[in-house]
């Protein structure tokens, strides 16, 4: 009894920390995480004077107001905001507490793709193919991404995306230029390149290899040689491993990378260390360094590896979920059915520069001098297109694969004692 009774005390100090935040689109938004958390709580205004309750991690965005100020008058509710921490792994706790209670004190919440799959099948998010993601909305999405992280097992979409953000295949056209490699096509062309750019401290080829990060890019990979992430004995799970190896091996590619994250990585390519890399986003880092242009670092069309025409490529996203024990559900869907349209997406766009998650509405939203709208209409139109490979302990399954692949690509084990250790753990945390 004892023990339950201090489970209880915990769980509701835990919920009351999140129910502070900041309400209606005039509110000041928590600075940082900390900040945040210890926002006055809009519970004193009375609770009846909103039609729902949003936690939403863009609080801290300069032109949050005005998103907001535009949600509220284009769907006519009055809106609270909880201003989510900045910090993930308390983020990711609160709303693991929120949801697995019952908590009905939050409506919407903003996941993301490592959570998407934690609660996808927990019965803690309402279906939403009936009143917002229906037939005629969701063939304008990202089929794969739809189907592999916000659908349930029982084929219920749980979200609405909030953007699309490609992990885009980038080339540094000057050095491009400089080694007389005009197209990156086929595996055949990136070999080529590889070779031609790589020597004296440059390298073809630049990654993001640290172990909680280099899961994107050798699932990325995995897809290029048509394999599957969850069948390592899959041939082609084999061929990328062994491909991605050689780069090492050949000098196309700096084994020192396995300590690198994006925020070690962008510089580099800024410096002109890289030739390629696959990167998230839009640039922005490569555009305040002044290296963001068709004639320097620019998103080109993922290569063909297979030789099959195929090309595989992956987005990301946050999405807007629905408590299922919210009491404000017609409110809500009200809110996510603007999220899903054309003003929502536009005024997403507009606030935080998140580009539409619909095909259909980015070609109207955004403007062709933006530079990422022709090659992002491309991989739409041209790429299978889907979400990462994760499993419902997501970062216990990506840190575990990122340890043994470089573990691997130090040669402390070989490329076949990593494939069978890679499907020990698909096994393990599929179970």
């Amino acid at each position: 009894m004892k023990k339950k009774l201090i489970s209880a005390i915990l769980c509701a100090v835990m919920t009351a920390g999140v129910l502070t935040g900041c309400g209606g689109s005039g509110s000041e938004s928590g600075a940082s995480g900390e900040k945040a958390d210890s926002t006055e709580s809009t519970e004193s205004a009375g609770k009846d004077d909103y039609d729902l309750t949003l936690y939403s991690i863009n609080t801290t965005d300069e032109d949050f107001d005005g998103w907001l100020q535009n949600v509220e008058e284009a769907t006519g509710l009055n809106i609270n905001v909880i201003a989510a921490p900045t910090d993930s792994d308390t983020r990711q706790q609160k709303i693991t507490t929120v949801l697995s209670t019952g908590d009905d004190s939050v409506d919407i919440l903003e996941i993301n793709d490592e959570m998407s799959a934690s609660f996808k099948n927990s019965g803690w998010l309402e279906p939403l193919n009936d009143t917002v993601m229906t037939d005629d909305i969701k063939g304008e999405f990202a089929q794969g991404y739809l189907e592999e992280m916000i659908t349930d097992k029982d084929g219920n979409i749980v979200g609405v995306p909030g953007y699309s953000g490609y992990l885009a295949f980038w080339v540094n056209q000057e050095i491009m230029d400089e080694v007389g490699i005009t197209s990156i096509d086929t595996k055949e062309d990136f070999l080529a390149y590889m070779e031609a750019a790589s020597g004296d401290g440059r390298y073809g080829y630049g990654g993001s290899w640290e172990k909680t990060y280099v899961f994107n890019e050798l699932a990325q990979f995995v897809n290029m040689f048509g394999g599957d992430y969850f069948d390592w004995t899959n041939p082609g799970n084999k061929e990328a491993v062994q491909f991605m190896h050689d780069m090492v091996t050949e000098g196309y590619t700096p084994i020192d990378q396995i300590a690198d994250k994006y925020e070690q990585m962008n510089p580099k390519a800024n410096d002109g260390k890289y030739g390629s890399l696959f990167m998230w986003g839009l640039g922005t880092d490569y555009e305040k360094a002044g290296m963001l242009g068709d004639d320097k670092i620019h998103m080109e069309m993922v290569p063909d590896f297979s030789g099959t025409g195929e090309r595989a490529i992956f987005t990301d996203s946050w999405s807007y979920v629905l408590n299922s024990a919210s009491k404000n559900k017609d409110a809500a869907i009200k809110f996510l059915q603007y999220m899903a349209g054309e003003g929502g997406m536009k005024a997403s766009y507009e606030a935080f520069d998140r580009y539409p998650a619909r095909a259909d509405v980015a070609e109207t939203v955004v403007p062709d001098t933006d530079p990422a709208k022709e090659m992002y209409s491309r991989y739409a139109a041209e790429c299978n297109v889907q979400g990462r490979p994760m499993l419902p302990q997501t970062m216990k399954f990506i840190t575990d694969m990122g340890t043994i692949f470089q573990s691997c690509m130090k040669d402390e084990i070989t490329v076949d004692e990593f494939c069978t250790k890679a499907q020990e753990l698909v096994d393990k945390y599929s179970a």
